[in-house]
């Protein structure tokens, strides 16, 4: 018992800021492949990835049952109309709930993020989800940059600064020889 609670101390003290407040962001595996995604969300529209390369997507796995992932949910949705849909793409990924719990949660929070149901957990599972929220962050060129376990203020400063990496890169000045 006291080795467990020295080893959750010890975790709790050495952890990253970002651990401490609720979220993890783990790179993703440069060797690891990207799983395919195809999914008509609710309303009808269908979403692959392929088709979203220029803009940054984030992939939000959340279920209507976690308190964490209800919290969440309003500044994702912030965050997505600040940056518009050119830029930014924020796909809500229901795991294992029927449709009608979903829609009813769409009704009652007035959600306007394309909402997928994974009602078998065959998206969480194609990549790695078995915490929730967990949200995969993808660079505008189509690659995974990270995912982020945890509940995470999406319109926060630390927020801004783990989604820098995602946007597509500026065309910059030529530097001047020296």
């Amino acid at each position: 018992m006291h080795t467990a609670f020295g080893w959750a101390v010890v975790t709790l003290i050495g952890s990253s800021g970002a651990q401490a407040q609720g979220y993890q962001v783990q790179p993703w595996p440069a060797r690891k492949p990207m799983p395919a995604l195809s999914a008509t969300d609710l309303n009808g529209q269908v979403w692959r990835l392929a088709d979203l390369r220029g803009k940054a997507v984030l992939i939000n796995f959340w279920a209507s049952w976690c308190e964490p992932c209800r919290a969440e949910m309003p500044s994702l949705q912030a965050l997505a109309q600040a940056h518009g849909p050119d830029q930014l793409i924020v796909l809500a990924v229901n795991f294992k709930e029927p449709a009608p719990t979903v829609q009813r949660f769409v009704q009652q929070t007035t959600l306007q993020l394309p909402v997928i149901l994974d009602p078998q957990g065959l998206f969480a599972r194609q990549w790695g989800i078995t915490v929730f929220p967990s949200t995969v962050m993808i660079k505008a060129d189509g690659r995974v940059h990270s995912v982020l376990r945890g509940e995470l203020d999406w319109t926060s400063t630390q927020a801004t600064q783990l989604l820098a990496p995602l946007w597509a890169p500026t065309r910059r000045a030529p530097t001047q020889p020296r």
